[in-house]
């Protein structure tokens, strides 16, 4: 990207995790702005590079997404048909991380913040974007976000049907929504279930509930070299290793196994971030790719154990009698399922767009058999 500062063009390399294109308009701002007038120029498509207090941007990023969470909604899930409000939904936070992109900081070589006040991030943007590579220009928001995950990392996500802790990496989800993790420790096993498959094992959390559970083998696969890294660390600490094998594979390993696990994303809508892959998926490919590829995966008398949220059907997004058929197709038969309702805040949050479909989901585990 290129700018214009004390009388000459400036360049640098521009770092977008979520691809967005560098910005065509730049101008170098600091303190002396005020967040009206950079709230302004954001909505218009400027970026602001930012020469100020490290602590003084943050604040005015906050400022600015309060004026951007004061404008009234277009719609809501009681004024507009589930699927519109959904995609309404979208779009307003697609807009959104937009325009509070627009801040952007300068990085020196060394990941070094160059600001007043300014944290090391050194170590977050390590995780995040690998050896450093050079000066580049980031997003605050981007930068806020690594250094989320960072601690998310360091402390770690208590999983109580483990009574251990999973250390999310940044992009890989964290196993923050425990019901689907219940779901997997309570369903009964297979008879005899010696070796079992978790496709998309992400940060490794099913896998290890699979081996403390007992069974001897489980192949842990993911395409994500950060989620096939964050699995690989979460099932050393947990002294699971003997027992759990990490392979980077499409969907699914090769053999066969009693028990074939997957927890595929639950929307299908395109993903705006890496983390958001974990969420949504473009015409449902994994959970496609899962249904038709399980039979010619599973032992006789085994099991696939399908975790999916029911929220796409209360968005009209997919319905049940497809899933149903997309069974069928792949000659599949239903051998039981476990519901839980979700906990999660926003369940419960009327103020939120989705409210009604929120309020009506249930994640299911759908225990499958071969015909």
């Amino acid at each position: 990207m290129s700018w214009s500062e004390n009388g000459e063009t400036c360049s640098a390399r521009w770092h977008s995790e979520g691809g967005t294109p560098p910005p065509k308009r730049v101008v170098v701002a600091d303190d002396r702005i005020t967040a009206d007038a950079a709230y302004r120029l954001a909505c218009e498509g400027t970026a602001l590079l930012w020469r100020g207090d490290f602590q003084n941007a943050r604040q005015l990023l906050q400022a600015m997404a309060r004026r951007l969470d004061r404008k009234p909604r277009k719609a809501t899930a009681t004024t507009a048909a589930a699927a519109e409000a959904f995609h309404l939904y979208r779009q307003s936070q697609s807009q959104r991380a937009r325009t509070l992109g627009m801040l952007l900081l300068p990085f020196d070589d060394d990941y070094r913040v160059p600001l007043r006040r300014a944290p090391d991030v050194s170590q977050a943007c390590v995780e995040a974007y690998g050896a450093a590579a050079g000066p580049l220009v980031a997003s605050l928001r981007e930068l806020l976000g690594l250094i989320g995950a960072h601690e998310w990392r360091k402390k770690g996500v208590e999983i109580p049907a483990l009574g251990e802790r999973i250390h999310p990496h940044y992009g890989v989800f964290a196993p923050v929504r425990g019901e689907y993790v219940d779901l997997v420790a309570a369903a009964p096993l297979p008879a005899g279930c010696a070796q079992a498959f978790d496709i998309g094992t992400g940060t490794g959390v099913l896998a290890a509930v699979l081996a403390q559970r007992g069974i001897a083998h489980v192949v842990a696969t993911d395409q994500d070299p950060r989620a096939l890294a964050c699995a690989t660390e979460n099932i050393e600490r947990l002294g699971l290793a003997a027992q759990v094998e990490v392979v980077a594979a499409d969907m699914f390993p090769p053999g066969r196994a009693s028990l074939v696990v997957c927890n595929p994303p639950w929307v299908p809508a395109r993903a705006g971030s890496p983390l958001e892959r974990a969420v949504y998926d473009p015409d449902s490919r994994m959970l496609t790719g899962f249904i038709r590829g399980l039979a010619a995966h599973l032992e006789p008398g085994g099991e696939g154990w399908l975790v999916l949220s029911d929220l796409a059907e209360h968005l009209g997004l997919r319905s049940r009698t497809e899933l149903l058929a997309a069974f069928d197709a792949a000659g599949l038969r239903v051998v039981g399922r476990m519901d839980a309702k979700p906990t999660h805040p926003r369940a419960t949050d009327a103020t939120d767009p989705l409210h009604a479909a929120r309020a009506a989901e249930l994640t299911s585990l759908w225990r499958l058999g071969a015909r």
